[in-house]
C-alpha cells in the first residue's frame, strides 16, 4: 500500500509537485530499508510521470531483486532512453549486459562511457577484457595501445600484447613487441630477459639462449635469466645443468624466500617422481640454511619434508629447534615438539616448551592445556590448576571446543580433589556447555554427585550417556551401577555391575567393593562377602571393607 502523503500535496494542481513528493518519500523508505513501501511508491511515480528517468532506474533495481530480469531490463533501458548520457545509468546497463554475457552490447555501452570521460582508464581495462571475451584480438591489441598511450610502455602491456600476437600465430609481432620494450630500456636486464623468453616461446631457441648468456655474463645473479634457463634445460631433460642452475638460484642473494620455496617444492616433487632420494634434497636445504635467514620458511619446509620422508624423530626435532631459533614465536613448530615430548612421556620437556611458548604465544590455548596435563600426570596438582586457570583467560568463540571442554573437565577434577566441590561442579557445567558428550566429565560429575547423594536423576542421565558411548568401559559401567544403587534400584544395578566386572581386566578394588555392596542389597550375602574379600586383598588398609565382611552387611561410608 502507498504511504500517506500530505493532503495539501495531493490536493495540489501540479503533477510535478505530486511526483516530487512521492519520489522523495520513496527514497526515504528506501534509505530505511522499507523496500515494499519504496517499490509501491516508485510504481506510483512512474504512473504520475512516465518520463521520469530516475524512477525507472530505481524500479529496475527492485525488479532485479525480485529476479524479474525482463522488467528490470525494460526499466533500465527506459531510463537510458530518457537520459542517454547519464553515466550511472550506462554503468548499470553495461553490468546488465555483462551478466547476460552479451559482450558486444556491453562493449558499445562501455565505449560510450569512455567517450564521455577519457580520464577513466579503468574503462579501457574493462574493454580489453570484453574484447578478449569476444575473441576480437585486433580490438584487444588496439585497446592495449590506447592504454599504453595514456600510461606509457610497460612490461605488463607489452607482455599482454605479445601473448595475443602469439595466440594469433603472429610470431614476428610477438617478438617485435618485446624487443621494442627491451630496446626502450636497454639497461634493464629484466626486459631483455622477457624478450629472450618471448624468443624461446616462439621457437627462436638459439637467439634466446644467446641472450640469456649475455645477460648472465653481465649479471651472473640475474634470477630471471637463471630461472628461464633452468626451465629450458628441464624440458630438454639435461639433469646436470638443471641441478647446477637450481643450486645457483637457491643460493643466490637476489632470490626471494618466495622464489626459494616455490623452487624447492618443485625439487621435492621432481625427486618424489623419480624415486624419492632425499639425499640431494636435504643437501640443498642444508646449504640454504647455512646462509643468514630472513625468516623461518626454509627451515619449516625442511622439517615438513623430513616428516614426509619419515626420518628419525631426533632429526626432525633438531630441524624444528632450528625453526624456533629463527622464529621463537612459531607456534606450530613448538606444538610439534610438544607432541613428540608428550609421546615420549617426557613431562619435564613438555612443561619447559609450554612455559617458553606462553611468552611468545600467550594466546595459544594448546600450550596451557599440555602444560597443565603434564603437571597433572606428575601429580603436581597446584601447578596443573594454575596452568589451566591461566589458559581459560585466552578462550574465545573461535577456540577448539574439544580442547576447551577438556580444560574444564580436568579443572573440575583438580578442584574436587582440593575439596572445592561447588567450583568443581561449575567447571564441569562449563565443560559440558562446550561439549555435551565429554564422557570423562560426564562420568566424574555423575559419580561425585552420587557420592554426595545429590541430584541422582541428573547423575543417572549423565552416566547413561557414557555407557551408550563406551559400553565396554568398566569404569563407566561401575559409575552407572553405583548411581542405580544409590537410587535403590538394586536389581538394575546388579546387571550393570556384572558387566563392569566382566570388563574390569585389573579387578580394581573400588569396582569389586561396589559389586559386593550391590550383591548384599540383592540378598546374596555369600557372593557379596566373596567380592568384598577380593577387594580387601587389593586394598588391605580399607577398614570399612573389613567391617562389612565381619558384619556381613552394607555399611554406608561416612
Amino acid at each position: 500500500m502507498l504511504l500517506l502523503v500530505s493532503i495539501s500535496v495531493l490536493a495540489g494542481d501540479s503533477v510535478s509537485t505530486r511526483y516530487d513528493a512521492f519520489f522523495l518519500e520513496a527514497m526515504v523508505q528506501r534509505q530505511k530499508e522499507n523496500h515494499d513501501a519504496a517499490f509501491d511508491l516508485l510504481q506510483h511515480c512512474v504512473k504520475l510521470n512516465p518520463q521520469a528517468s530516475e524512477a525507472h532506474y530505481f524500479l529496475a533495481q527492485y525488479y532485479q531483486m525480485l529476479r524479474n530480469d525482463s522488467l528490470a531490463q525494460q526499466c533500465l533501458l527506459k531510463a537510458v532512453e530518457l537520459e542517454p548520457n547519464n553515466p550511472t545509468f550506462l554503468e548499470s546497463v553495461a553490468q546488465m549486459y555483462i551478466r547476460q554475457q552479451d559482450y558486444p552490447k556491453a562493449i558499445t555501452v562501455v565505449e560510450q562511457l569512455y567517450d564521455q570521460d577519457k580520464s577513466r582508464d579503468e574503462l579501457l581495462e574493462r574493454l580489453f577484457d570484453l574484447y578478449q571475451e569476444t575473441g576480437d584480438n585486433d580490438k584487444a591489441v588496439e585497446t592495449l595501445n590506447r592504454i599504453e598511450a595514456n600510461e606509457g610502455k610497460s612490461e605488463r602491456l607489452s607482455f599482454a600484447k605479445s601473448e595475443i600476437y602469439t595466440r594469433m600465430g603472429n610470431k614476428a609481432a610477438a617478438i617485435a613487441e618485446m624487443k621494442t620494450l627491451a630496446d626502450q630500456y636497454p639497461y634493464d636486464l629484466n626486459y631483455r630477459g622477457l624478450y629472450a623468453d618471448m624468443l624461446l616461446r616462439n621457437d627462436e631457441e638459439e637467439q634466446a639462449l644467446k641472450l640469456y648468456h649475455e645477460i648472465l655474463a653481465e649479471e651472473p645473479d640475474n634470477t630471471r635469466a637463471l630461472g628461464s634457463l633452468r626451465s629450458y634445460y628441464r624440458v630438454q631433460g639435461e639433469t646436470e645443468k638443471v641441478d647446477s642452475i637450481t643450486e645457483q638460484i637457491l643460493l643466490n642473494k637476489n632470490t626471494t624466500t618466495e622464489q626459494r620455496i616455490y623452487l624447492m617444492r618443485q625439487v621435492v616433487a621432481d625427486s618424489e617422481r623419480t624415486g624419492g632420494d632425499s639425499t640431494q634434497v636435504l643437501a640443498l636445504f642444508h646449504k640454504m640454511l647455512a646462509q643468514p635467514q630472513q625468516n623461518d620458511d626454509i627451515a619449516t619446509l625442511c622439517a615438513a619434508y623430513m616428516d614426509l620422508k619419515k626420518m628419525p624423530q631426533d632429526s626432525v626435532k633438531a630441524m624444528l629447534q632450528t625453526v624456533l631459533r629463527i622464529a621463537p614465536d612459531n607456534a606450530a613448530a613448538r606444538l610439534q615438539l610438544v607432541s613428540y615430548a608428550w609421546d615420549r612421556k617426557d613431562h619435564d620437556e613438555v612443561i619447559s616448551l609450554c612455559q617458553e611458548a606462553r611468552q611468545y604465544n600467550p594466546e595459544e590455548m594448546a600450550f596451557y592445556y599440555y602444560q597443565g596435563m603434564a603437571y597433572y600426570q606428575d601429580d603436581n596438582h597446584d601447578m596443573a590448576l594454575e596452568a589451566f586457570q591461566n589458559g581459560i583467560g585466552v578462550i574465545n568463540e573461535d577456540s577448539n571446543p574439544a580442547i576447551v571442554s577438556d580444560f574444564y573437565a580436568v579443572m573440575g577434577d583438580l578442584l574436587h580433589q582440593k575439596g572445592m566441590t561447588r567450583e568443581a561442579f561449575e567447571a564441569y557445567d562449563s565443560c559440558l556447555q562446550w561439549k555435551d558428550d565429554n564422557v570423562m566429565c560426564l562420568n566424574n560429575y555423575a559419580y561425585f554427585l552420587s557420592e554426595m547423594n545429590e541430584q541422582l536423576d541428573k547423575a543417572e542421565q549423565m552416566s547413561y550417556k557414557t555407557i551408550k558411548a563406551e559400553p565396554k568401559s568398566a569404569t563407566y559401567l561401575d559409575t552407572y551401577a553405583w548411581i542405580l544403587f544409590m537410587q535403590q534400584r538394586y536389581s538394575e544395578a546388579k546387571i550393570y555391575i556384572d558387566q563392569a566386572l566382566q570388563n574390569d581386566s585389573d579387578s580394581s578394588a573400588v569396582i569389586t567393593e561396589h559389586a559386593g555392596d550391590i550383591y548384599i542389597q540383592n540378598h546374596e550375602p555369600e557372593r557379596a562377602v566373596e567380592l568384598w574379600q577380593q577387594a580387601l586383598k587389593k586394598d588391605p588398609q580399607n577398614k570399612l571393607l573389613a567391617r562389612k565382611i565381619r558384619q556381613r552387611k552394607y555399611i554406608k561410608k561416612k
